[in-house]
């Protein structure tokens, strides 16, 4: 093995969607991952050291990070509702901060750090689609998931300024198997295939292999910039065009009706407000119906120059998302095996 990679690397969130995909591209690139993992949770199917810990235990992270050179932290708290909402602050704006500082005391050589392209500006007006010089700030972020991420952002480029070795990466919408939660995305995979979606909304996304994310991480980490973002997209599609090439890849039907927005509003209130009532988390969140408002269309013409960024067309993720919840785990309702 070569000896720039004999040290383990450090994987956050190996245990999730994301993160999995990440952990099993550097174990096939030949390096040894050690995940974080917090207690009960495990990493399926990979051979990886583990490291117990918690986000916003600075002790553990210590112990963690403890003789790696390299830092993938990809793991968050992504969820469009919480009924403590200041538990997704704690983990992804205090626990990046948490975790940057056991690296820069561990004297760590690169962090690379897993946003979103929900912190991406885009445009109100005309067709232009957004991008990392896209003016953007706080006041722009629809709910505490995205505000946390922005600010979680934020922390990560006060490092990157203060001499800390930290690349950003922005992944639009990854589809793809191993969603074991699943994801929002990958729930509107699950529920066309459960034939739980009748209608749709006016909506865009950015859809993205996961498999092709995680090697966009490789390729951060050994041509990015420190300090600079980079969209790690594929193609901008409305959400009837993802339904559409659903269709196609399982012979389905898609949903025609399409909903006025203020009807899905409506349901996000009710549904969110029998949420606060229940404490289950709601079928229809409200952040997620104000994020629907806009079409989160990108570009990631910075990464195809600066990285060499070439993700599959968004149709290889949508294939490989279907057989991971198909079958009969889609016809019985229950979850994909992993789950």
């Amino acid at each position: 093995m070569d000896a720039a990679i004999a040290k383990p690397v450090l994987v956050t969130g190996a245990s999730g969607f994301l993160g999995w995909h990440v952990a099993r591209v550097l174990i096939g690139r030949g390096y040894t991952v050690r995940a974080l993992v917090r207690p009960g949770s495990r990493v399926r199917e990979l051979a990886v050291e583990t490291a117990t810990g918690d986000l916003r235990d600075p002790p553990s992270l210590a112990a963690a990070v403890a003789g790696c050179e390299l830092v993938f932290h990809v793991a968050a708290d992504y969820r469009l509702w919480a009924k403590d909402p200041s538990e997704l602050y704690r983990s992804n704006v205090e626990g990046t901060r948490n975790l940057l500082e056991a690296a820069e005391r561990a004297g760590v050589r690169r962090v690379v750090y897993t946003s979103t392209v929900g912190t991406i500006g885009i445009s109100a007006h005309g067709p232009e689609l957004g991008d990392e010089r896209t003016p953007v700030s706080l006041g722009d972020m629809a709910g505490d998931y995205k505000r946390s991420k922005f600010q979680a952002e934020r922390v990560a480029l006060d490092f990157a300024r203060g001499g800390l070795d930290v690349v950003i990466v922005n992944p639009t919408a990854p589809i793809g198997d191993h969603d074991v939660k699943p994801t929002p995305t990958g729930r509107i995979v699950q529920d066309f295939l459960l034939g739980r979606m009748p209608a749709f909304i006016d909506t865009g996304l950015n859809v993205v292999d996961a498999g092709d994310v995680a090697e966009g991480h490789l390729l951060a980490l050994e041509r990015g910039r420190t300090g600079e973002r980079y969209i790690l997209g594929s193609e901008n599609l409305t959400l009837a065009q993802i339904l559409e090439g659903l269709a196609r890849i399982t012979g389905r039907k898609a949903p025609t009706v399409r909903l006025p927005y203020a009807v899905a509003y409506c349901a996000g209130i009710c549904s969110t407000a029998w949420a606060e009532v229940t404490g289950a988390p709601p079928r229809v969140p409200m952040e997620a119906v104000r994020m629907a408002r806009k079409k989160m269309w990108v570009s990631d013409a910075k990464a195809r120059a600066e990285l060499g960024w070439d993700p599959a067309p968004a149709e290889t993720a949508l294939e490989r998302a279907v057989e991971w919840f198909g079958g009969p785990m889609a016809e019985s309702g229950t979850r994909c095996p992993a789950a």
